[in-house]
């Protein structure tokens, strides 16, 4: 089997991808940017082959680099990155190079917001009001229709880049006079908190494993106030919370791919109201929490699922396991030692520090803590992010 990983080396922990699909018998070819000396030693003997490339961005190189593999090595039977940004690109290539996956055809309705809400829809599930508009006119009818706040987000973004909370007119305005040349949809803002629907699907569409995470508050309002967030994962998850996932997986034919659905649970009336979907795991480290909760090995088993479409491990949620983030701009009461010394490797079985393009939402350095019982789970995030003077 021929399969093609886009920028191995990044997220850093995704490497275990390529090794397990590797281990499974399978030619790893890697493409990148980045130099080979520059990557890590495992990930080097994970690759079959790697092919550098000067910049990632242009389309003719991609495209003389699977002709390359595709000369060395026979038809490519699949192209990932498990990453967002590159979600588009590999359309293009899969419908260029006539590879399984998604494609040109489906892209849009994963990547853009507005279209989002149009499956969610059919699928009988309910999404925050919002639309995708141009005109400082028509955003005022909008906010006069559904009221302030209001949030601004790229119609097609990551995470939390360039979203704003609206509050008034006053802002309204000047959100317009200073947006940048991208369209931008317009939403209700929903107060309620986040939870996830996570996990993996065979080529087949079925469901393989699955997880929730509730967070702290949302990713937005953590950049923009540069707080602290945590987030945690769910050993029950509640009945409406995985029926919405179901049928999201569903209206989204989802086959052999990790998924990562957000959801609002709004405060109101505790209903669950649709947020967005993201066709890759979710981010940070949250796909070794699926390990530490579980007792399993998600690299491997995504690889299984690749290689042979199975999912080769009964799992299940043992642990709720929380990520708990910290910045290096704070002052905290406990340092790194204490935190280490009252919780140990037992609660805490992995810290690392956390590359600076997902600081700002994650923060500088990231804990994560595991235990059978919410409680601990709360007082260990108490201990690690309680303010010192």
């Amino acid at each position: 089997m021929n399969i093609i990983y886009l920028s191995p080396h990044f997220p850093p922990n995704y490497y275990l991808f390529c090794v397990h699909l590797r281990m499974l018998g399978a030619n790893v070819l890697g493409l990148a940017d980045e130099p080979y000396d520059m990557l890590r030693p495992e990930l080097k003997a994970a690759l079959t082959e790697y092919y550098m490339i000067h910049d990632m961005h242009n389309y003719d190189q991609l495209v003389r680099a699977l002709g390359y593999f595709t000369y060395r090595y026979g038809k490519i039977d699949r192209i990932d990155s498990q990453n967002e940004y590159w979600l588009e690109t590999e359309a293009q290539l899969r419908t260029d190079f006539n590879i399984p996956g998604i494609k040109n055809d489906e892209i849009q309705h994963i990547k853009r917001k507005s279209l989002m809400k149009q499956v969610y829809k059919k699928a009988g599930i309910e999404v925050a009001q919002g639309k995708v508009l141009h005109t400082i006119t028509e955003a005022r009818r909008f906010a006069n229709s559904v009221g302030y706040p209001l949030v601004a987000k790229p119609d097609i973004g990551v995470g939390a880049a360039k979203t704003y909370k609206i509050h008034n007119q006053e802002e309204l305005e000047t959100f317009f006079s200073q947006k940048p040349p991208i369209d931008y949809i317009l939403e209700e803002f929903v107060h309620g908190s986040i939870c996830t629907f996570d996990g993996l699907t065979d080529r087949d569409g079925n469901l393989v494993f699955y997880t929730s995470h509730q967070y702290s508050q949302g990713i937005m309002e953590t950049v923009n106030s540069d707080d602290d967030v945590y987030y945690y994962s769910l050993r029950e998850i509640p009945p409406d919370l995985e029926d919405a996932g179901r049928r999201t997986l569903k209206a989204f034919n989802v086959r052999e791919r990790f998924y990562h659905f957000e959801f609002f649970r709004r405060e109101s009336d505790n209903h669950i109201v649709a947020l967005e979907v993201n066709m890759r795991p979710p981010g940070g480290l949250t796909t070794d929490m699926f390990n530490y909760a579980c007792d399993i090995d998600i690299y491997k088993e995504w690889a299984h699922v690749i290689v042979h479409n199975k999912f080769s491990s009964d799992y299940a949620r043992r642990y709720h396991c929380a990520y708990i983030g910290r910045k290096k701009r704070k002052v905290y009461a406990n340092s790194h030692e204490q935190i280490m010394s009252k919780y140990g490797a037992c609660c805490i079985p992995h810290h690392e520090s956390i590359s600076g393009i997902f600081s700002a939402a994650l923060g500088d350095y990231g804990y994560l803590a595991r235990a059978a019982d919410l409680s601990t789970i709360y007082e260990i995030i108490e201990f690690v992010q309680q303010p010192g003077n």
